[in-house]
């Protein structure tokens, strides 16, 4: 895992904006704000980082990240890489992708930029969403899930989910089961590449791990799998577009 991308939520319209890369390059990092840096007057800067247009080099990983991670000697740690689906000989920014990074005390996900194979095809994990908003049935069937069972992943219920408290973000994806039945929702980061994906090709979706012994927002990890339509970027929205101009040291 060479490259994270790095979204915040604005607190007052709660739109998710990506606004910073991180790479590991070598023995050592670099950070630099991208264009969504600027889409919301709310986001100032991200730890020490002051300098929107300045380039950040550490030889060890930044503090805002590396206090990211569950630290080894606690006792879940184990627990913890198993929810995960790696093993302990992972790399941290492996770790910070799986997991995104997320903390209660802010409003940051990272999340990879993932490469398609010689033969166009791309393959990346993350966990379902939104499982607190799950009923009680709901949260069952997650619960229920065979690793390797295939998902639905549903545009047409793009509506209905809008409807059911999604609001502010008008490229909601549900997750569901054959039956079908809700089982979360796909991250934010995802969708509108997920949705321009599917107007060309299919994307298998299938049930990697599920830990129903885990926080909620480890409950269940999935696999995406589908081909990268010609002449298509994941990533060539504006937003992840770098705003640097110069160099500074971290």
């Amino acid at each position: 895992m060479k490259s994270l991308f790095i979204a915040w939520q604005a607190p007052d319209t709660r739109f998710w904006h990506t606004v910073g890369r991180l790479t590991r390059d070598g023995g050592g990092y670099q950070f630099s704000y991208t264009q969504g840096a600027q889409a919301s007057p709310s986001f100032e800067y991200l730890g020490r980082m002051i300098d929107k247009k300045s380039v950040y080099y550490s030889d060890e990983l930044f503090p805002l990240f590396s206090n990211r991670l569950l630290d080894s000697s606690r006792p879940e740690y184990p627990d913890y890489l198993e929810w995960m689906g790696i093993g302990s000989e992972a790399h941290e920014m492996e770790l910070l992708a799986r997991s995104g990074g997320v903390r209660g005390t802010d409003k940051l996900c990272l999340f990879p930029e993932v490469e398609p194979n010689e033969r166009g095809e791309v393959e990346l994990y993350f966990f379902s969403h939104g499982l607190r908003y799950l009923n009680e049935e709901e949260r069952e069937a997650v619960s229920n899930l065979v690793s390797g069972e295939h998902l639905q992943l549903t545009v047409e219920h793009l509506q209905l989910t809008v409807e059911d408290g999604n609001a502010s973000d008008s490229f909601a994806l549900l997750l569901e089961t054959a039956e079908p039945q809700r089982v979360g929702y796909c991250p934010r980061y995802l969708n509108q590449g997920f949705r321009e994906v599917l107007k060309r090709e299919s994307i298998q979706l299938e049930v990697e791990r599920v830990n129903s012994d885990a926080p909620l927002q480890f409950q269940l990890l999935c696999k995406a799998q589908f081909i990268l339509p010609a002449g298509f970027d994941l990533y060539g929205a504006d937003e992840y577009q770098s705003l640097a101009e110069g160099k500074m040291a971290a």
